[in-house]
């Protein structure tokens, strides 16, 4: 600064800090949902053991054909109807209505033991993706905790912010001030148990970190879009 601005230096500014763009996710828990979540948990597990893994993002867990309605029985058309729902309400259509709109789910289910994660990913083509925790799997054996939180069974789901490599590229370390006055996380992961719903704009990049407890954890995993 040179020494010219000086006479100026009792200037302020009051600055409002305003938050722009605002990502939705729905984070619920069905009701009364137990038999339903059986039904579905049994139908993977039936075609985990007949049918071989797609290679998608999961790295050490299997990953069905996207054809889960086929053979997911009523439990999987009611879940899909249900994530529908969430996706309707959450959506809007210059000059349409979204009940009005034929909506279209693609649904896969995944079995992830011991050590399986997902890598980080998108789902390019559709609006929505969302995600039906069926099992949650075991936590750790007492003594053989190796997760960033003792205790803890891994599994978690995360969220990337899509603003942050832009900023990186510039100065690794950098993050904005959010208005909590906060510096911004370039993640986020998202507590789930089993009977949660999770709906997000299919276009947020996510992840699943490393399983660290025992027995297998499953989920069902949905494209949610409609046609023009």
């Amino acid at each position: 600064m040179t020494t010219a601005s000086r006479p100026f230096d009792g200037i302020r500014v009051r600055a409002a800090q305003i938050g722009l763009y605002e990502t939705p996710i729905l984070h619920g828990r069905l009701a009364d949902a137990a038999a339903l979540t059986a039904a579905l948990r049994s139908a993977i597990c039936d075609r985990h053991a007949a049918m071989p893994s797609l290679a998608r993002s999961n790295v050490g867990g299997w990953h069905s054909a996207t054809d889960m309605l086929d053979w997911g029985g009523p439990a999987a058309v009611a879940l899909a109807d249900t994530a529908v729902k969430m996706a309707k309400r959450a959506s809007h259509f210059d000059g349409r209505d979204p009940a009005s709109l034929e909506w279209t789910v693609k649904m896969w289910a995944n079995v992830s033991p011991p050590g399986a994660l997902n890598m980080s990913h998108a789902h390019p083509g559709v609006l929505w993706a969302a995600v039906y925790y069926v099992d949650m799997g075991q936590p750790p054996l007492s003594g053989e905790a190796s997760g960033e939180v003792s205790g803890e069974a891994g599994g978690a789901l995360f969220f990337e912010d899509p603003r942050f490599p832009v900023p990186f590229m510039r100065l690794p370390g950098f993050r904005l001030v959010g208005t909590d006055g906060q510096p911004q996380p370039i993640e986020r992961r998202l507590p789930t148990e089993a009977g949660d719903l999770v709906l997000f704009p299919a276009w947020l990049r996510h992840g699943v970190r490393p399983h660290l407890g025992t027995g297998d954890r499953i989920s069902i995993a949905m494209n949610i879009d409609v046609k023009d």
